[in-house]
């Protein structure tokens, strides 16, 4: 594999296409909590002959959330004309059962390690390999990839790793019954938006992330008066006028 690109300018397909993952992890995203993975991402260096640059750093995957229909429709809509409004339309009104797992990852970049090592990638590929397979993070993953700008290759990691675990983590939603209607929304929705209002009782900064979260969800007249209600509360304690 070679990371140079026969058009010269950086191609997003041709990064997605020369990246390979010779290690998976192995196990899937946790379903009620963060999960931590731990990399290996191999390149060569475009200014560099039979030379190898090691990336070694951890992404941090958040609990994967639950979008429904509506909220679907919504995210899908900036932008794009009535054509997709319409469509939005019709998935509010008959995909009711259909849920839409979000899941959001962090690259600490502050904690990635790298060095270059005199070895051409296809040798270094299965040595690392073979140490990663010792680690006791189960969660250790290998990748090979362009070398600029790398972080591509690990977006392609991370979209197989959702494409892996999403089954799993829909089945454990399920087996806790948190994908049930409860009043027009699954209960792990209703349970998110209970604790966002908790969260925002005690930091009014997050007041604001709420209101847009449930026009998100299309429940914000459903939630008005307890909305409204948190905000006249932060104000008195604050001092303001209502």
């Amino acid at each position: 594999m070679s990371p140079r690109s026969p058009i010269g300018d950086f191609d997003f397909w041709y990064a997605v296409n020369n990246t390979e993952i010779p290690l998976m992890p192995m196990r899937r995203l946790e379903t009620f909590g963060t999960t931590m993975i731990y990399y290996h991402m191999l390149s060569e260096p475009m200014d560099a002959v039979r030379q190898t640059r090691i990336r070694e750093g951890r992404i941090q995957a958040y609990q994967p959330q639950i979008l429904t229909p509506a909220s679907f429709a919504n995210a899908i809509l900036e932008g794009f004309g009535p054509e997709a409004e319409a469509y939005a339309n019709w998935l509010r009104e008959h995909t009711q059962d259909l849920h839409i797992l979000r899941y959001g990852f962090h690259i600490r970049k502050e904690e990635i390690r790298e060095h270059l090592v005199h070895e051409p990638i296809e040798v270094i590929k299965s040595q690392v390999v073979e140490q990663a397979q010792k680690s006791p993070h189960p969660m250790t993953a290998v990748v090979t990839g362009v070398d600029h700008p790398w972080e591509v290759s690990l977006i392609k990691l991370m979209a197989d790793v959702i494409r892996y675990s999403a089954p799993g983590n829909v089945r454990d939603l399920a087996r806790r019954k948190l994908l049930d209607d409860d009043n027009g929304l699954p209960r792990a929705v209703r349970e998110e938006l209970d604790r966002d209002f908790l969260a925002a009782s005690r930091n009014p900064r997050l007041i604001k992330a709420l209101g847009q979260k449930l026009q998100q969800f299309g429940v914000f007249e459903e939630y008005q008066d307890r909305f409204f209600s948190l905000v006249r509360s932060h104000r008195e304690d604050a001092g303001e006028s209502p």
